[in-house]
């Protein structure tokens, strides 16, 4: 008797095909598998091993480094290794970097997290992720002190030809310039210009305003005692989060990592390390408690 196969040669050639298709499928589905778990996760490695490694800034008052001992402190510092105690765990202070590599630092696995708290914003949610907000960083809209002319105008008087500017090139003021006052002149400082050197324009009178945070307008006023003011009539212009940083994806991480820092918060042991660290009272705003006490 002459089988299907001997009389419908194709059909047996059909399924090897299939077969061979399944396997390759299979393999390439378990090889998937394999690579994933071989990559493992930042909260495996970080449990196996007891310890946070962490990348971090020097930038006042989140990260602060003592230039005789190197011991770190400041907001994000302290706030993390409350957190870490709390969880059982070390913090390994891997490596300091700059605004520039930080968030290649996280992708390339050199360290769990940035401790430095940054400003949360729309070009970094593309390429990492964010814990919850540790405090929040108004910006406000500073002038000279003692011109009257200026200061007490409304805000929204400096969108206009007539009005001028301080900005460095790709920094927030310039954001909001170009969001909010597009037809006002603008001093544009270069990159790498210190932040106080906008408020060392307006002081001297070669721009009517400039946008900072006040913790930022608190420390140029040390050094110059009187030379300026915010707008009488100004609020926020912005009001941004300060969050630590992680690698995308790592979502067990940030998840352990976000409820040890809201411990902190709602025990209040955040707010008594912001007071220990903010330059000048009030210039940092704090997250909201999530409850509301009973009338009762």
């Amino acid at each position: 008797m002459i089988s299907s196969f001997t009389r419908f040669p194709h059909k047996q050639m059909l399924l090897t095909l299939l077969s061979c298709v399944a396997i390759t499928l299979s393999g390439c589905s378990n090889t998937a598998i394999k690579q994933t778990s071989t990559e493992g996760s930042v909260y495996d490695r970080v449990i196996k091993q007891g310890s946070i490694r962490c990348g971090y800034v020097i930038y006042n008052p989140g990260c602060l480094k003592d230039p005789n001992t190197g011991k770190l402190s400041g907001i994000g510092v302290e706030t993390l290794e409350l957190a870490a105690k709390n969880l059982g765990l070390k913090v390994e202070w891997t490596e300091e970097v700059g605004w520039g590599s930080m968030i290649e630092g996280l992708q390339t696995n050199r360290y769990d997290m940035v401790v430095t708290p940054v400003w949360t914003n729309a070009n970094r949610a593309r390429q990492i992720d964010f814990s919850k907000p540790l405090f929040f960083s108004p910006i406000f809209a500073y002038a000279k002190t003692g011109n009257k002319d200026i200061s007490g105008k409304d805000i929204k008087a400096f969108n206009s030809p007539a009005s001028t500017i301080a900005t460095v090139d790709g920094e927030t003021a310039e954001i909001i310039v170009r969001e909010d006052f597009p037809q006002a002149k603008v001093v544009s400082l270069p990159q790498l210009s210190d932040i106080s050197q906008m408020l060392l324009t307006v002081s001297s009178g070669k721009a009517d305003i400039t946008f900072v945070e006040p913790a930022v307008a608190a420390a140029f006023l040390k050094t110059n005692p009187g030379a300026i003011e915010p707008l009488k009539s100004s609020t926020p212009v912005r009001v941004f989060p300060n969050s630590w940083m992680f690698r995308r994806g790592q979502l067990e991480f940030k998840d352990m990592i976000d409820t040890a820092l809201e411990q902190l918060i709602n025990s209040g042991a955040v707010n008594k390390i912001i007071s220990k660290y903010e330059p000048a009272p009030n210039t940092l705003y704090r997250v909201a408690l999530p409850y509301q006490k009973p009338n009762n």
